[in-house]
């Protein structure tokens, strides 16, 4: 698909709606938390998800069944999100919003590194140094929480890694899926699991699947975690039609100014001074790696391809 001007454009402006929505899902989510479980948190957020989407699917006459192969990867990939989504709910809930988002930013790297380590794709020393020195940045902001969360302080780590894995089985399945439809499975299998989970929770009433029925104003935290969700995904979703990834990839640093400035207004949150040492490295290796990626592909582009 040729990239004009316009297209463009149009892919920049949707990128920048997602870094303004999706903090929101975060703060509708640490709100959410102070009265419900996170296992009710994730299921709001796969079930409004679903609801949102599947009609969607069949307004654009898209395939409601698909291979054994694809199923097989949409469940891996509703997995994973239940994972990252469950434990970013639950670090939210006992951190400030801009502390856990910083920290799921070294997700590329964790990618970079399982491609190089297990799948052995080639890698060059300037992409590793710049990874290592993400974590290095993601180790100044965890410190801190250490001292007063103890092991709960790790379950931004905890999320980068599925997200990573998130993103690896995404990458396998965007060709072979239309991505409405990819996010609309997702969430359906996102259900078919979490729901068993949370009956359990019901019956054992505690833990983070207990389940405590909400009342008043939790009934809108819960609604906004989905509507924040569904509304972020359809935006970086079609951004990535409009633009290249390498064109949108920086801009979605910008997700965590939005996070502390809402977690700021809305909890009285601002990352101290060795927070924001290790954001700034975190934010200045993954723009590192993306010049990199960037001058790797153009060495590999054959002689008269178009610039991208």
């Amino acid at each position: 698909m040729e990239q004009t001007g316009d297209r463009v454009l149009t892919g920049v402006a949707l990128m920048l709606g997602f870094c303004l929505t999706a903090p929101m899902i975060d703060v509708f989510a640490k709100l959410a938390t102070q009265s419900v479980s996170v296992g009710q948190v994730t299921l709001a957020r796969f079930a409004l998800q679903a609801a949102f989407m599947l009609p969607l699917v069949r307004l654009m006459g898209l395939p409601v069944r698909y291979p054994r192969a694809v199923a097989g990867l949409v469940l891996a990939r509703a997995g994973v999100a239940v994972l990252f989504t469950s434990s970013f709910v639950a670090a939210v809930s006992v951190m400030p919003i801009a502390n856990a988002l910083s920290i799921v930013f070294i997700a590329p790297f964790i990618l970079m590194l399982i491609g190089k380590l297990v799948l052995g794709e080639a890698v060059g020393v300037h992409r590793v140094a710049a990874a290592l020195a993400g974590f290095a940045g993601a180790l100044f902001v965890i410190r801190p929480g250490l001292a007063t969360l103890g092991p709960l302080a790790l379950l931004p780590l905890m999320t980068a890694l599925f997200f990573a894995l998130y993103l690896m089985v995404t990458r396998r399945l965007s060709p072979l899926i239309h991505p409405v439809a990819m996010q609309a499975h997702t969430a359906l299998a996102a259900l078919a699991m979490v729901v068993p989970m949370l009956a359990v929770g019901a019956a054992i009433e505690r833990g983070p699947l207990a389940w405590v029925t909400p009342s008043g104003k939790v009934w809108l935290f819960l609604l906004g975690v989905g509507v924040a969700a569904t509304v972020a995904h359809l935006a970086i979703t079609f951004a990535l039609r409009f633009a290249p990834s390498a064109t949108l990839a920086p801009l979605q640093y910008l997700e965590i100014v939005t996070a502390v400035v809402a977690g700021f207004i809305v909890f009285g949150d601002f990352p101290a001074p060795l927070t924001w040492a290790g954001i700034a490295v975190i934010v200045a290796s993954g723009l590192y790696v993306i010049h990199r990626e960037r001058v790797t592909a153009r060495r590999a582009a054959p002689p008269g391809a178009p610039a991208r």
